[in-house]
This record gives structure tokens, C-alpha cells and sequence, in this order.
């Protein structure tokens, strides 16, 4: 199973960034591989519009399975997450990256 977390930074001691859209970037850990790999996503800072819809489709072409952020997506990210089937758990805009994945594996975030 691939998790994906918006993050402010690269390492499992990074904020979460509580944006979906505009993140800094993502880090997918395969929790049954034990692997994790950086997705930089800085160059959507830029877009006037449509950040969301293409940050969801790069979660797409990870193969992810769950999304792990603060706030949620907005509506049309919404879409393409639902479509794809990724599972998205929100509450977790105020902790490090470390700290989202354990209140997801006790069930203390919301799914959204």
C-alpha cells in the first residue's frame, strides 16, 4: 500500500503542509516495500489555476492509496482522488510527517 503525505520538506521529521494543491511536496512510503520516494512539487506554486486537479494526478501515476494531508482537497482535486480511488484522511496539517503516519495507523485522523 502506497501513503502519500503532503509535506513542507523531504524526511519523516518535515511538517505536514496542510494544502493539498499548492504542497512543497510529497512523500509516498510503500509500506509493504518499506521504501519511500520524494515527490517534488514546488513547480505548482506558479499555477493561476488548476493545481489541485494536476497535484491529483500526479498521485495518480504513483499509484498511491491513500492520501494523508491537513486540510483536504478542494472539489474538482476531490473528483479526480475519488475516481482514482484514493482514500484521503485529513487532521493532520499540525504535525511532522512521523507523527501523521502514526495517528493513521491508531485511526486518529478523519477520513475525508
Amino acid at each position: 500500500m502506497k501513503i502519500a503525505f503532503t509535506t513542507k520538506g523531504t524526511n519523516w521529521e518535515s511538517k505536514m503542509d496542510p494544502r493539498f494543491g499548492r504542497t512543497e511536496y510529497f512523500i509516498i512510503f510503500d509500506d509493504e516495500k518499506n521504501e519511500t520516494k520524494i515527490i517534488d512539487n514546488t513547480e505548482i506554486i506558479n499555477e493561476a489555476h488548476g493545481a489541485g486537479p494536476k497535484t491529483a494526478q500526479k498521485l495518480f501515476e504513483e499509484k498511491a492509496n491513500i492520501l494523508i494531508t491537513g486540510n483536504g482537497p478542494g472539489g474538482n482535486a476531490g473528483s479526480v482522488l475519488e475516481k482514482a480511488k484514493i482514500e484521503i484522511y485529513v487532521g493532520a496539517g499540525e504535525m511532522t510527517v512521523k507523527e501523521a503516519y502514526e495517528a493513521y495507523k491508531k485511526g486518529k485522523l478523519k477520513k475525508f
